[in-house]
Formats: C-alpha cells, structure tokens, sequence
C-alpha cells in the first residue's frame, strides 16, 4: 500500500510531567505502570487505601514516594504532576474532592456508576477548574490507531458499517466488585467499545440495546448486545458474549469498518484467553477495479494493554502543556458517552416492540 501510512503509537509529550497515582490496584499494576515505564514517564508517588499494597506497587516498579493519605498525596504531589486517579468508579467524586483546584488529573473508567454520578463529576471538575480527563484508553489501542490514520487518509471511503464482536470466556472472579455494580457488562466493560464507536462516527440518535446474565453467573449482565441508530445508512454494532467457555477455536474479538471503498478488520487478543491474551490482528483490504477483492495483513507493534494508556495519559500531557488544543477523553465528552450507556441501560430494561396478535 504505497498511498497510505499506518500510524501505530500515540503522540509523546516533549516534556513528560510526574505521576502521582491515587489506587493501586490491577489494573494500575496491569496496565498503567507498564505503559508509563515503556512511555518513559516518571511516577513520583502514590498513595493506596492498603499500604501493604502500596509498599508493594513501590516496590515492583520503583516508585520512591509513598503517601499516608489521600491528603498527604494532594498536599505534597509536586506542582507540575498529574493525578492518576484508578479507584472504583463510586469512589471517584470523594477523591476529586481532596484534590488541590486547578490540577490535571485521568480519572479511571468508568465516570461513575451511573449517569448521575457522571454528572456530579462533570459538575465538580468545572467547579473546581480541573483538567480533567477520563481513561477510555482503548482510542489509543496499536490497532486502533492504525484503523484511524487510515480512516483519516480516505482509504476505505465513507464508512458505512462498523461492528464490535467480542465472544470469550472472561474470568468475571477476578473483579468481585462488580456482581454488585447494575449492568456492570455495560459500564465496564461495553462502554470501551460505546466510547470507540463515538470517537469514530460521532453521536447516535439513539440505542436499542438488551443485556442478560448467564445461568453459571446470575449475579450480574455479563451478555449484551447494543445497535446504534446512525439513520438508514449507517449500521453500528456491538455484542459481546463472555461466557464461550468451549475452547479458543469458535472464540472471537475484533473490530471492523466498512467503507465504499475497503474494509479494516482488527483482532483483538486480549480478551482471548484472557489474562494472558492471543496475538492481535490486522487486516485490510482496498477495493480495486477489475480485482478480486484482497486482504493484507499489517504486523502492529504493541497492543490495547499496556500501550493504549500510553496514549491516554501522553494526550493529557500533551494537553495541559499546549502542545495540542484537543483532549479527546475530556469529561464533557466523557459524560457523553455516559448518556449512551445510561441510554443502552433504559432500553434493555423497557424491554422490545409486542409482536402483533392479529
């Protein structure tokens, strides 16, 4: 493809600022410190509810500063670092509390529980001026990155469909909070792809959306599917099934886009197999006149975990110093993607259209 470049990583910071981390949990220990390690970027100190866990995260990945409390932490942060804020999504609204006025803080997915916790937090970053940005990493994802710089340079055309299929077996024991979080399949895990679709083909007029349980997990939804209403041209899906618990060979996780002029399909393999996840993949195929339609494959370097929160915490960065007048994931379009899924939520609870009788 002599045309087109394929864009993989996320712009860096000329100047990276200092990390302060608020949690220190999985998926700090998962994602954040590895992505913030290969980026080059520096955690200054962090401060966890648990201190053993605390001492821990220090200890594996060399964090000299550990903070007492969450006081301490917003009192003593240098001036110039971001807050790194990964603590339960109910949880969010007491920290951003503490915080000094005026800072730059990524705050976790999702913005809260539910759509009125999302709108106290908007409320309270406003309030409060906080250059705030929530984590919805997965637009900086290798892959996802590639998909765009080719969107951007017209290489499929106009786009006209594009699907989320994620069908795994995902161990939900690991997070045990969530069998007590409502439509926790929807909020954490379905609003990545909610908040990609909105980064890729802008607001829906609507959602008509059902999300289930599974008889081995009855606790919470961990099955759901959501059709975007884009008008009478443009199809949008997302379904997403974590209970194909039968082997790796019928499993699938991928996004795909169709354009009047190509296709890009990209495999997701972390969620398969997961945690140790299988290789990503990345396919697109340019329609040429008087040819066989072919695909070609692209080897990406990196993967959603860690790299794509290289890219979120790189954007704020990049934001706060003036590098870039945009901040994708800012909480006012955050909120947005809240309203989707709090509207996905009402309409697997109204239930469908009544089939008519006569």
């Amino acid at each position: 493809m002599t045309n087109f470049t394929i864009q993989t990583q996320a712009d860096l910071p000329k100047h990276p600022r200092p990390i302060v981390s608020i949690g220190g949990g999985g998926i700090v220990h998962d994602a954040h410190y590895p992505a913030y390690r290969k980026a080059g970027f520096t955690v200054a100190g962090l401060f966890d509810v648990k201190p053993e866990r605390a001492q821990l995260m220090a200890e594996t990945f060399g964090v000299p500063t550990i903070y007492s409390t969450l006081a301490e932490a917003a009192t003593q942060a240098p001036l110039e670092a971001i807050f790194d804020v990964a603590v339960p999504a109910g949880n969010i609204l007491d920290v951003l509390r503490q915080l000094p006025d005026g800072r730059a803080v990524l705050i976790q997915k999702p913005m809260g529980d539910n759509l009125s916790q999302a709108r106290e937090i908007l409320a309270l970053c406003e309030a409060k001026q906080l250059t705030a940005a929530i984590n919805f990493q997965m637009r900086w994802a290798p892959f996802i990155i590639a998909a765009r710089s080719l969107l951007d340079q017209g290489a499929i055309g106009e786009v006209h469909d594009m699907e989320v299929r994620v069908t795994v077996y995902t161990p939900w024991h690991l997070w045990p909070f969530l069998q007590q979080v409502p439509y926790a399949e929807i909020l954490y895990h379905s609003i990545h792809y909610i908040d990609l679709v909105r980064s890729f083909l802008g607001d829906p007029k609507g959602v008509y959306a059902k999300t289930v349980r599974h008889p081995k997990l009855r606790q919470m939804q961990s099955r759901t599917n959501i059709i975007f209403d884009y008008g009478d041209v443009l199809r949008c899906n997302v379904e997403t099934n974590h209970h194909h618990e039968y082997g790796l060979r019928h499993q699938e996780s991928y996004v795909k886009w169709e354009g009047t002029k190509g296709a890009i399909k990209a495999k997701m393999g972390l969620l398969m197999n997961y945690p140790t996840g299988e290789p990503d993949a990345f396919e697109y195929c340019l329609l040429q006149e008087d040819q066989e339609p072919q695909w070609q494959s692209v080897v990406i370097d990196g993967s959603w975990f860690p790299d794509a929160f290289i890219g979120s915490m790189a954007s704020l960065m990049r934001y706060v110093d003036g590098e870039t007048d945009v901040l994708p994931t800012a909480v006012a379009d955050a909120f947005k993607t809240m309203g989707v899924a709090a509207a996905a939520c009402q309409s697997s609870d109204r239930g469908t259209t009544a089939i008519p009788t006569e």
